[in-house]
């Protein structure tokens, strides 16, 4: 009987002869749920984007920092479907990946709550128009409890969904095209962030240009 191997919580392979169980259901959407947390918050900023340019709603510092947590989130996602791609995820590894993913909610969660205290007045319109009758940074702050949650669902049931690749070239190339699309979208927001700030320490509480612009003269 032939025996094949698979990592240990430290790393070291262990033998695991054929009476292991198969791969089930669960360790596939283990593999592609961190995708969907990926490409989501990719999507999430490809819309504030589109607000930004098609509406004129620049975004303020705490928007930002609600970006950058959620850019976080989704690096941490897309380091366990790089490790289970290669072989190297661990159930260490797989634990320490929905840490950083919850500190990143975390930190998400007390920058939209500011920012939702900040406007929660009967009378506040709030800052940028709504999205289907709520801002943006209260969405945010739903996809970052949504994270939370599933990330606390996730280390608990870590056996049965521990992620494991689909065997065959498709399900291969399907993951480098949705992670590439959740890089792109990282560099195009970075990109838009220092335009917006140039070289200045902050941005002001409610922006109206972008300053890289200015400083280099494009704009008077």
């Amino acid at each position: 009987m032939s025996d094949t191997t698979t990592p240990s919580t430290d790393g070291a392979p262990i033998e695991q002869s054929e009476a292991t169980p198969a791969p089930g259901f669960w360790n596939y959407v283990g593999f592609w749920f961190p995708h969907v947390v990926a490409v989501g918050y990719a999507g999430v900023i490809a819309s504030a984007i589109f607000i930004q340019f098609s509406q004129g709603d620049l975004p303020c510092p705490l928007c930002t920092l609600q970006r950058f947590c959620m850019i976080l989130v989704a690096i941490a996602a897309t380091w366990v479907v790089g490790l289970a791609r290669k072989g190297l995820l661990t159930p260490d590894k797989y634990a320490r990946t929905f840490g950083l993913m919850m500190i990143g909610a975390l930190l998400g969660t007390l920058v939209s709550t500011r920012q939702v205290l900040l406007h929660i007045q009967p009378d506040d319109p709030g800052y940028g128009d709504p999205l289907l009758g709520l801002h943006l940074y209260t969405w945010a702050l739903v996809t970052f409890f949504v994270v939370l949650v599933y990330s606390a669902v996730m280390l608990t049931l870590t056996k049965q969904t521990f992620p494991v690749m689909p065997k065959g070239a498709a399900s291969l190339w399907i993951s480098r095209i949705l992670i590439w699309i959740f890089i792109a979208i990282v560099i195009i927001n970075v990109i838009l962030i220092f335009t917006e700030q140039g070289f200045n320490w902050v941005l002001p509480d409610d922006p109206s240009r972008y300053e890289l612009l200015y400083d280099l003269g494009i704009k008077n």
